[in-house]
This record gives structure tokens, sequence and C-alpha cells, in this order.
């Protein structure tokens, strides 16, 4: 096929219609074509994924009575897969000297989370793969240590890292609590 150079040098050739290229236009009902696949998988499902034969949910959230708790059961492989460490809640001496100063029940800065109102939890780890928010107040944080004054007791253990990960899997996204 033999183009007209003037189409390319801006020189009129006489003619009014407009040529497209195949290429371009292939180009284009491809691009179409994937845009509006893209609209069909990206449109969330009314009905539920449900887990292949033989799987479980990595999480299972289950209310814990009144208020706004829940218990969290992950599986091993979740745990290892967020990363999720737990460090018993100490008990150690507190600031001041001689024999006035008291114990203090202290926990990794790691373990502490505040809510979207400022108050403070921690997820404690009652057994195995389940963990369970439970709110503190701290006396003061000292370094990478926070000291409480109330909270889990001593050998409690509280997840010291992953707990952004455990607040997503309890709140599934959801700021508000």
């Amino acid at each position: 096929m033999i183009r007209d150079p003037r189409t390319f040098t801006g020189q009129s050739n006489g003619r009014k219609a407009l040529t497209i290229p195949v290429p371009f236009i292939v180009l284009f009902v491809v691009l179409a074509a994937a845009i509006a696949m893209r609209g069909q998988v990206a449109r969330p499902s009314a009905v539920p994924a449900v887990a292949a034969a033989g799987q479980s949910e990595p999480a299972k959230v289950e209310p814990l009575g009144t208020g706004n708790l829940n218990r969290l059961t992950l599986t091993a492989e979740a745990v290892e897969r967020l990363g999720i460490e737990t460090a018993s809640v100490r008990e150690a001496q507190g600031a001041g000297n001689g024999s006035g100063a008291g114990r203090e029940t202290v926990v990794p800065y790691g373990a502490v989370y505040y809510d979207v109102h400022g108050r403070t939890w921690v997820y404690t780890n009652p057994e195995p793969l389940v963990f369970v928010r439970d709110r503190v107040t701290i006396d003061r944080i000292d370094g990478d240590r926070v000291v409480l004054s109330e909270g889990p007791t001593p050998g409690t253990k509280v997840a010291a890292v992953g707990v952004a990960e455990l607040v997503g899997t309890e709140f599934g996204g959801l700021v508000e609590q």
C-alpha cells in the first residue's frame, strides 16, 4: 500500500475522509475490551466467596457478650503470615528510690493500640491462636516500655508485633468502634 506523504506533512491532498490505520483500531478494541473486563472483575459479588474444599478461613471473629469486644481466632498460617509475636506483661520495680517505690505493670510500646477516640488497648493472647482486645490505661511511656495503671495482670501474653494486623482483622476496615 502506498501512502500519500502529504497527509503527514499537513499538506492537503483534496480528500476530506479521515483514515485511521488498522493497528490503531485493533489497539482501541483491545483496550476497550480490557476496560470492560476490569469493570466486571472489580465489581464485588453479592455472594461471599467460599473457601476451597478442606480449607478454612484464616480468621474467625466472634462477638464477646456486651460491648464491642470480639474474640479473634487465627490459623497458625495466618499468625505466621501476619508476623504476630507475643510478649508477657511484666511487673517491674517502680521508679523512685528506696522502699517507697512500688511495682509497675509494663508492656512493650508496640503492644499498645490507640483507637479513633484516643482510648488505649492491647490484644491479649489467652490461648494459642486466640486474641482478645483489652482496654488499658497508660501511666507513662518510658522509651519502648509502657507503664500501665490499669490493664492485664503480669504474666498475661499480649501481641507485641502485628497489632495493626489484628485491628484490621477484627474490624475489617471499619474505623469507628
